[in-house]
């Protein structure tokens, strides 16, 4: 019996258990669903004549005194109703609409509207008074805030000059009430209008934001795995030619193709989360590597004044891109880096190569030094990786130019300032070199 009780007790625990867990998942369920729709709350279909509708049933008195035989000549005031919630409903519906709002059909509409409204105000008084306001909702529907305020004391002034007509001073309640009609309905419509500009404002915002991060991650992971793939390319080949003759160079050409895919590893991790932050020191350093893998002399000169970190980020992206295309096409035997400063607080660094500028009459300089077509000596910036750094580095402030020498191979030129941070960052045109 213990061991059936024990039992029994167990089983239900367990149901228990399964019930409160599904309850649980249900509850988190709905917060999900909950925080989601608030995120991507929608605005809603846009306002329309629909809205101003109900107004008209201020317009019921009047409408029940003509079936209680309250109103003489009923059939003119019939009339008079029809036509007024004709019109009212015409320009209630075109008022939503700017291009519709502004015709002249719907501002001869609004001036009959006045004229009817005066005349069954004035004919009958009493409800038919009521209006009034409706014609200073039409008003403040149509005009907006443009004429606005002449229209709106107008049709106040008329409405309180019918109203003391009939009911002496006290017709002056039923001016001010047409005159807060027309203000208010003009100040909530545009005040709808605007919140619905400032969210597609915000979701364009947001949308600008995405792919301004999209191409960010699609550059730096042009650059990155560009340059890291010539380089094991470069250096898988000097290991092979090395293979046979010493096979302890080999392997340190191996050792640093090694070192060279775990170091891309990282970067690409970087990339990806957005901390990634060169270093002009580093850049160097792998440039001088790879360039020697190439068979290709490298020297390097630098002066000048000790430059921010935002704008050693920049060059050192600059020489990794350059040092690429000299050891994929140039066919160079050397490259020359310098970085010097310039005056106005700049700081220039140029990456040039003694190999082939342009390939032929007509001809081009491959992959990514970018199309030069036609005669000899014209170039320009092309390819994804020179393109792509020409904005980054307009963004900063300053400028890059890539073009073959007159006496052969090829120049990559860029000016920044020395601190990218604290310098006027309007974009900078490059100047033909």
């Amino acid at each position: 019996m213990t061991t059936s009780g024990g039992g029994d007790m167990s089983w239900t625990s367990k149901v228990a258990c399964h019930v409160e867990a599904t309850r649980s998942a249900a509850r988190q369920a709905r917060k999900h669903r909950r925080r989601h729709a608030t995120d991507t709350e929608s605005p809603g279909p846009p306002p329309s004549g629909f809205t101003l509708l109900p107004w008209l049933l201020m317009g019921m008195g009047a409408f029940s005194n003509l079936f209680q035989d309250r109103t003489t000549d009923p059939w003119i005031g019939g009339l008079g109703l029809f036509t007024f919630n004709s019109l009212y409903i015409y320009v209630a519906f075109r008022a939503f609409d700017r291009e519709k709002r502004e015709a002249l059909s719907t501002r001869v509409a609004l001036a009959v509207l006045a004229v009817v409204t005066c005349a069954l105000g004035a004919g009958y008084g009493g409800t038919w008074l009521l209006f009034f306001p409706l014609l200073g909702l039409a008003t403040g529907a149509a005009l907006r805030l443009s004429h606005l305020r002449p229209a709106g004391t107008a049709v106040a002034v008329l409405a309180g000059a019918v109203s003391c007509y009939h009911d002496g001073w006290g017709g002056l309640d039923i001016a001010y009430a047409t005159w807060i009609s027309a203000m208010v309905t003009a100040a909530i419509i545009r005040l709808s209008e605007a919140v619905r500009e400032l969210r597609a404002a915000r979701e364009e915002l947001a949308r600008r934001a995405v792919e301004k991060e999209r191409l960010r991650f699609s550059r730096d992971l042009h650059d990155l795995l560009g340059h890291t793939m010539s380089v094991i390319v470069v250096k898988s080949e000097a290991a092979r030619r090395l293979a046979a003759r010493d096979l302890d160079a080999a392997l340190a050409q191996i050792t640093d193709i090694e070192a060279v895919g775990r170091q891309a590893l990282t970067e690409i991790r970087e990339a990806v989360t957005g901390y990634r932050q060169g270093s002009l020191d580093t850049e160097l350093d792998r440039a001088h590597s790879v360039l020697t893998a190439a068979g290709i002399a490298l020297t390097v000169s630098r002066t000048g004044p000790p430059l921010g970190p935002q704008t050693e980020a920049l060059l050192g992206w600059v020489v990794r891109e350059a040092v690429t295309n000299v050891v994929r096409h140039s066919g160079a035997e050397r490259c020359d880096i310098a970085l010097a400063g310039v005056e106005g607080e700049r700081v220039r660094v140029s990456v040039v190569d003694d190999g082939v500028g342009v390939v032929a009459e007509g001809g081009a300089v491959g992959g990514e030094l970018g199309a030069v077509s036609g005669a000899r000596g014209s170039g320009g910036l092309g390819g994804t990786g020179l393109t792509g750094l020409t904005e980054r580095l307009a963004v900063a402030g300053g400028s890059l130019t890539a073009r073959p020498r007159a006496k052969g191979g090829f120049a990559v030129t860029a000016e920044l300032p020395l601190d990218v941070e604290r310098a006027d960052t309007r974009p900078a045109v490059a100047e033909p070199a």
